[in-house]
């Protein structure tokens, strides 16, 4: 009996977690990437509960949290150093079921392939979609270099830059820039523990968290106009803005090679499609709903997508069901999250004195407050649970439960 094929347009984090799932459900995958290798542009990633029980369904989450640093106590501080709230990393825990993550992204993608046949997954392929096809009649039609491919189902995991969701909703505007600019690198350890932290100054933010493995991820954020280059190098920018910063910022700009730091413009899809799917095509991740990194969470949602996408499309059921179920579990919830990373971000974008004051008046008098004030940030967020029963053994403790 032959099998409904799927085609995966990209193969990212979200094109990579659905090809795992609809392969584990019961459909034939082919993975498509432009792309030579798998070897992913990037930097670390941190992963929360929410999709970490989104991979335990997949059966993939030990093997990625045996490779991820747990995250410790840490929080958030001020350019000198002092400290405006602290987070406990057992109160978390408890309250969502789970401890944030964090690895580097070519090890996440490195498990994420094993969930794939070996033959499921082409690389040096560009892609198009040509049709959509239609649900109980003709099927999608996917344009390569090396001919067409016929498919019941296509998933666009193709980015923030779409080119299937362009081809869905040609009329959308897609995404906008978002008003800062991000640098990302993985730098030498330390040789000296400290805790995680993200800094907040004008306009401008930095952020260090050590990995399993003993090097740092290192991040920055700054307001800057859209398309903005240094105008030497950008390990140079960065000691312009960050180098009068706390310890060990300093020192870890000196540690970063200039060819390993990454800086991209961040955009957003602040207004919404009116749908994720059309005919027999449906978006994941970025493709559907780019957010900005604020959160921490667009990873995070691209693998939730997967898991739940696959779901509801499981062989032997009803394909328009399926992506109308999918639409309507996902659109609601990555808007909402769209919609709040940007409120962060506006927060973050604070530059006058009086406001940056406030800003961090309010965070040191919700850190008073206590703990739970601010895990709340992340409620609906961290505590969320997949569709499907997940494989781990292990009983979570929930609040309430």
């Amino acid at each position: 009996m032959t099998r409904n094929h799927a085609v995966v347009i990209g193969s990212g984090i979200g094109g990579l977690t659905a090809g795992a799932a609809l392969h584990r459900s019961g459909w034939q995958v082919t993975v498509l990437e432009r792309a030579p290798s798998l070897e992913p542009v990037g930097a670390a990633i941190s992963l929360a509960p929410n999709s970490q029980r989104a991979l335990d369904v997949i059966g993939l989450g030990d093997a990625i949290r045996s490779l991820a640093a747990w995250q410790g106590d840490g929080g958030m501080r001020s350019p000198s150093g002092r400290w405006l709230s602290r987070t406990n990393s057992a109160a978390a825990a408890e309250r969502f079921g789970g401890a944030l993550v964090l690895l580097h992204r070519a090890t996440l993608v490195g498990i994420l392939a094993t969930g794939l046949p070996a033959s499921a997954l082409r690389t040096g392929t560009a892609a198009e979609l040509v049709s959509p096809g239609r649900v109980g009649g003709s099927r999608a039609v996917v344009r390569t270099s090396s001919g067409d491919i016929e498919a019941d189902l296509v998933v666009g995991a193709d980015g923030i830059h779409s080119a299937v969701r362009t081809m869905l909703f040609p009329r959308h505007p897609g995404p906008s820039y978002a008003g800062f600019t991000t640098w990302r690198a993985v730098v030498p350890g330390l040789g000296r523990p400290f805790a995680p932290h993200e800094s907040w100054g004008r306009g401008a933010l930095w952020g260090t968290h050590p990995l399993k493995d003993g090097r740092i991820y290192a991040y920055a954020g700054a307001v800057t106009p859209a398309g903005g280059r240094a105008a030497d190098d950008e390990k140079a920018e960065l000691l312009r803005r960050f180098g009068d910063w706390h310890d060990p910022i300093p020192e870890l700009i000196a540690a970063t090679e200039p060819g390993r730091l990454l800086r991209h413009d961040v955009h957003h899809m602040i207004d919404p499609l009116p749908s994720f799917h059309r005919g027999r095509a449906v978006l994941i991740g970025d493709a559907a709903h780019a957010m900005a990194p604020t959160l921490a969470q667009g990873g995070n949602q691209a693998i939730e997508d997967a898991v739940v996408l696959a779901h509801h499309v499981a062989p032997g059921g009803d394909l328009g069901e399926g992506l109308a179920a999918y639409s309507a579990a996902r659109l609601p919830r990555t808007t909402a999250l769209v919609r709040r990373s940007a409120q962060v971000a506006r927060l973050m974008s604070w530059s006058s004195t009086p406001a940056v004051a406030l800003r961090d008046s309010l965070m040191a008098t919700v850190n008073r407050l206590g703990p739970g004030l601010v895990l709340r940030a992340l409620d609906g967020i961290a505590d969320w649970e997949p569709p499907q029963r997940t494989y781990a053994a292990e009983p979570r403790t929930r609040v309430g439960q």
